[in-house]
């Protein structure tokens, strides 16, 4: 399996090796399924977007079978069709590597790169790949808007402008100005379980996406005229 980052040189080697228990799990699920993507996860979507999905690391199921963000699970489901209500993704979401879906003006990274044992990665492990993703920041310069999904990709977005955690807290549908001048919007990930538990809902999850194209056109001197289809 083949796949082309939209962020050439910014992702870690196929075998990365800067953490030991991310590496155990990624040659358990080699061996257990030998045709999965197994190995970090690149970054999907519009080399030259203006909004940045920080997500917060591949799904088993998911992205590291399929090896594209959120692509194969259930919080795919809600992500790409909310983008896709905005006008923000082109072709049809199917759940495959190679359904055609592509995104406009948007593109998605993750804060952490492996798989973790339990959706879980150690802050030394989220440390371990934060030079990806700060690279990775860096290597979008017309990115304005970012949208974090969960604490863990605030965490990672706010270190990567410079900001202090304690001057930035997580708060679903908050909008911080960091101090690189992009704007960070909050949300609660896109999980099945916030969702099957009311904690995040589609009404809700637009509404962040909402405010990330209402940020964009202030910033822009657009008339915000985008609104979910």
């Amino acid at each position: 399996m083949k796949i082309d980052s939209p962020l050439p040189g910014t992702e870690p080697p196929r075998d990365c090796r800067r953490c030991p228990r991310l590496v155990g799990l990624r040659a358990a699920c080699r061996a257990e399924h030998p045709d999965w993507w197994n190995a970090p996860v690149y970054a999907f979507g519009d080399p030259d977007a203006w909004l940045a999905i920080a997500g917060l690391a591949p799904g088993k199921h998911g992205a590291n079978r399929t090896g594209r963000p959120f692509t194969g699970d259930y919080a795919g489901d809600l992500l790409f069709e909310t983008l896709a209500a905005f006008g923000l993704s082109r072709g049809v979401y199917d759940g495959r590597l190679d359904d055609g879906l592509r995104l406009d003006g948007t593109i998605i990274v993750n804060s952490v790169k492996c798989l973790p044992p339990q959706n879980k990665p150690t802050p030394a492990e989220i440390a371990a790949c934060r030079p990806y993703f700060e690279g990775q920041l860096a290597a979008l310069p017309r990115v304005t808007v970012l949208i974090a999904l969960g604490r863990i990709a605030h965490d990672a977005a706010v270190r990567a402008a410079g900001g202090r955690l304690a001057a930035y807290r997580f708060a679903h549908g908050v909008v911080h100005r960091l101090p690189d001048g992009r704007h960070l919007v909050d949300s609660y990930h896109c999980s099945r379980y916030n969702t099957n538990t009311g904690r995040l809902t589609p009404a809700m999850f637009a509404d962040v996406f909402r405010s990330a194209i209402a940020l964009r056109d202030q910033t822009s001197g657009r008339n915000s005229s985008t609104i979910a289809r």
